[in-house]
């Protein structure tokens, strides 16, 4: 008998956002990287939907326009070079779901990684474009050094949201170290955040 228990932290997501999304949702993935979210996104919302997916860096839109020009997926996305958290600047309706997938590119250079201060503020923001009961999701990586501040700067953040506003979920393998990829996902309750 095999198991339907997610393997890994990324696959947990993309399942809880397949039971979520659906066709004609509008959604946005906050760090495309090689386009592995992009592409899953597009393919919840379809042609009627919309993905807004940024990046800072020119491969990662490169790599991610491919991935979705191979998929012929590339209709219902917006490629942003740009950092997510200038969200606000390119999305003004209402959200169905927010992706983050904190770090560096894969095989590219590991001194080029996202912040904690660029992905708290993004993630206010974002939270805020949410619909109600729409859901933000977070991948973090306590593995390295930025990697580690950006989980103590997400974790603060999770406790500034009233839980009458958001809910938060953490998931996470018990039996692994520490340092072990997690996520956390954020369940809008009301029309707006209020950061305390």
């Amino acid at each position: 008998m095999t198991s339907t228990l997610p393997h890994n932290i990324l696959s947990f997501v993309h399942y809880l956002l397949s039971q979520h999304l659906k066709s004609g949702d509008y959604v946005a993935d906050c760090t495309a990287g090689n386009g592995n979210d992009t592409l899953f996104l597009a393919q919840r919302v379809g042609q009627t939907g919309c993905v807004w997916a940024f990046d800072i860096q020119e491969m990662a839109i490169h790599n991610t326009r491919q991935r979705l020009n191979n998929a012929d997926l590339l209709a219902p996305v917006q490629l942003i070079l740009d950092g997510h958290q200038n969200i606000d600047q390119y999305i003004h309706q209402p959200l169905d779901a927010v992706m983050f997938n904190l770090g560096y590119l894969p095989q590219s250079d590991k001194t080029c990684t996202t912040t904690a201060n660029h992905s708290v503020l993004a993630m206010k923001k974002s939270l805020n474009l949410l619909r109600p009961n729409g859901l933000l999701t977070v991948v973090l990586y306590g593995g390295h050094s930025t990697g580690s501040d950006e989980c103590l700067a997400v974790e603060a953040l999770a406790r500034q949201c009233k839980q009458q506003q958001v809910d938060i979920l953490r998931y996470q393998f018990a039996n692994r170290p520490k340092s072990a990829p997690y996520a956390l996902i954020f369940r809008k309750i009301s029309d707006e955040i209020v950061f305390s």
